[in-house]
């Protein structure tokens, strides 16, 4: 069983942390279950998964560009269930159409921060329709909070610190490192938290307007 959130969290949230109370908060990683889709009973697991879910949390990475000038199409995408993680590598073409499905779904909410850029970067890669998109961020900044990144509400609302290690590490590699899976599948996780606590705490009021500005095609 999960342990109670500390009292602050039961009641109205705080809008804001601070650099030090971030640093006393107790370190997070996901510890479910990751699934890296690499072959067709991968990607089968991963489809039956989708298609049973109403929420997901949903993120991308991007290989860093350290030139000016320099930039670089989405490399993975990260989609967390009630059940699983999946990572979708893109350079593996046959994910495309599981992704493209779950993106065009209107049944399944897909919440995330910044959804708008990932989106506008994915159709780069591959086409899709989306809908039924939650940016949290903005979900955050209408019910006033300052802070409005994975990391700064994820210390105030779940009351953890998610550590921010291999951000700027190569994700167009062939094989990902064991730290770069924790990461990756550690921020998915976070997003459907984040939504689960925000239901909760009834500040998703503003669901629809959110989602249309997030992405509008949906």
């Amino acid at each position: 069983m999960d342990p109670s959130p500390p009292a602050e969290l039961q009641g109205e949230p705080a809008r804001s942390i601070s650099r030090e109370d971030m640093a006393k908060l107790p370190i997070r990683r996901y510890e479910g279950r990751v699934r890296l889709v690499a072959t067709p009973g991968d990607l089968e697991e991963a489809r039956s998964d989708l298609r049973q879910e109403s929420i997901v949390g949903l993120d991308t990475e991007t290989r860093p560009a350290f030139k000016k000038g320099e930039s670089h199409l989405p490399a993975l995408v990260q989609v967390a269930t009630a059940r699983a993680v999946y990572l979708f590598q893109l350079r593996r073409t046959e994910v495309f159409p599981v992704l493209a499905e779950l993106l065009s779904e209107p049944r399944t909410i897909k919440a995330g921060v910044s959804l708008a850029d990932d989106l506008r970067a994915l159709k780069k890669v591959f086409p899709f329709e989306e809908k039924n998109m939650l940016d949290l961020g903005q979900v955050a900044r209408r019910n006033g909070f300052e802070q409005t990144g994975v990391r700064n509400l994820a210390g105030i609302l779940l009351g953890l610190r998610i550590p921010k290690g291999t951000k700027t590490s190569n994700w167009a590699a062939r094989e990902l490192s064991p730290a770069q899976i924790a990461y990756a599948a550690t921020d998915a996780w976070a997003c459907r938290e984040l939504y689960l606590r925000f239901h909760n705490l009834g500040l998703l009021r503003a669901k629809a307007p959110a989602a249309s500005d997030a992405a509008p095609g949906g």
